[in-house]
């Protein structure tokens, strides 16, 4: 399906630049072809999760293990990890079991692993507070790169009005980027939902998805301070057919980052801000190949961020990025609102020149409106030996209270179609010598953890 796409869109940009004097309508009507081929079939993704009556109910043969029940104390002070982890095994081992954190409590959870398969039907119903050890010396050594960690799951729900508390602060202050720990995973899981939670004040990011398929995270706020170092909202890795809907996000870093061996992703209705704003990578760093394809935003609003809409790769990488599409995102004071960098470096020294890049391609821009505080309202910082090919723009308003607003570009091709301010005119006609897109990598990139090294 991928390599049709593909084909088609080459097709159609070959067609429309190949030929002198194009029409505007052949431009709507690749427009319109490249919009369709973008659609992710929601279908595939909406899993039939069982939405649990209220856990004091019986209704439903629904069997309640309350972690109170294997000893957890749920006074904030008390270590509860090992009432968790009895509470988790037996859950985990009885079919369609509800795991409850009671509500107006708080448990006291140092860094483990929670591990399946299950038995189905497993529910997490989180109504009360989980915090981790707010001193760094109280820390489990066996976990320094995780607090809470689920892994091989299938079909289970976690969801509530709860709070998942990183205690992060003293992490922060002493953090010089040398702390890696993720506050929240969901690691080689499949068909899974998260619903309704909060997670809050990460040790560095917030809420990870890695090596999963099919998960879809509902109505979910995350929340660091603005000025934490690396307290990426929701991180996701080498996972496929995600869906975040319905959330707010504010953090000291990206608000959502999607990394390599990432497909079909699509975010719905997201608030974000403070934070570093959506972004895709950063990928290809130490000449690692880099691979995500077909991502959508649909609707945002993105507020007082650092970055709006960000692509970022490392110079002497390789791989792609294709098949993106941003649309209907409001922008309110941000300083970089639609942004492509191909010479991104994340690095105290300079990084040396490389000819090598992350191929960028096929990336759409539709209804971006709103303010910039800066200047240059959008950049395509692209690598001259490989060049950011078939970006489309159309309907996009973008303003600075205070001056005038411009385009940047190099060795970036693309078009814009209808309104687009500031003109994108320094965009170059694409050309059938153009750059060919990958359609595979050379190896599957290696498992790596979780590691966020970004400012």
């Amino acid at each position: 399906m991928d390599k049709l796409f593909v084909l088609s869109f080459l097709g159609l940009l070959i067609a429309s630049y190949g030929v002198a004097g194009k029409k505007v309508r052949d431009d709507i009507g690749m427009l319109d072809e490249l919009e369709e081929s973008f659609d992710i079939e929601e279908e595939d993704n909406d899993f039939n999760f069982f939405d649990i009556p209220p856990w004091k109910s019986e209704r439903g043969g629904k069997v309640l293990v309350n972690v109170d029940s294997f000893g957890a104390a749920g006074d904030g002070i008390s270590d509860d990890t090992q009432a968790f982890q009895k509470a988790w095994d037996t859950a985990c081992s009885t079919p369609q079991a509800v795991l409850l954190v009671p509500q107006g409590r708080s448990y006291l959870v140092n860094a483990t692993k929670f591990q399946g398969p299950c038995a189905g039907g497993l529910t997490v119903q989180i109504e009360g507070t989980i915090v981790a050890p707010d001193e760094p010396s109280n820390w489990n050594p066996k976990f320094s790169r995780l607090w809470l960690d689920f892994s091989k799951l299938e079909a289970v729900l976690f969801q509530g009005h709860g709070v998942i508390d990183g205690s992060g602060s003293k992490w922060w202050a002493s953090s010089c980027k040398k702390n890696k720990t993720n506050a929240f995973t969901i690691d080689s899981s499949r068909s899974v939902k998260v619903k309704g939670l909060t997670i809050q004040n990460s040790q560095q990011m917030t809420f990870v998805i890695s090596r999963c398929d099919s998960v879809r995270v509902t109505g979910v706020k995350v929340s660091s301070p603005g000025d934490s170092p690396n307290t990426d909202g929701i991180h996701i890795t080498q996972s496929t057919n995600v869906i975040i809907e319905d959330s707010k996000i504010g953090t000291g870093d990206d608000c959502v980052s999607i990394v390599n061996a990432s497909f079909n992703i699509k975010m719905k209705r997201i608030y974000c801000g403070p934070g570093h704003g959506i972004s895709i990578g950063s990928l290809g760093k130490d000449n690692s190949v880099g691979v995500v394809t077909r991502v959508v935003l649909d609707t945002a609003v993105i507020r007082e961020t650092t970055n709006g809409l960000r692509i970022k790769t490392w110079q002497g990488g390789s791989g792609y990025v294709q098949g993106v599409r941003f649309q209907n995102v409001k922008m309110e004071d941000v300083a970089n609102p639609i942004i492509i960098d191909q010479f991104y470096c994340d690095s105290p020294k300079s990084c040396e020149n490389q000819t090598s890049a992350v191929n960028i391609t096929q990336i759409i821009y539709k209804n971006i409106s709103g303010t910039t505080k800066s200047e240059k309202a959008m950049k395509f910082s692209c690598s001259d030996a490989v060049p950011c090919s078939n970006i489309v723009l159309t309907n996009i308003n973008l303003e600075k209270k205070d001056g005038t607003v411009e385009t940047y570009c190099n060795s970036a091709q693309g078009f814009g179609y209808g309104t687009v301010h500031p003109s994108a005119d320094c965009l170059s006609s694409q050309d059938k010598n153009s750059i060919p897109i990958r359609q595979t990598v050379d190896a599957e990139p290696e498992r790596q953890d979780i590691i966020h090294t970004e400012l």
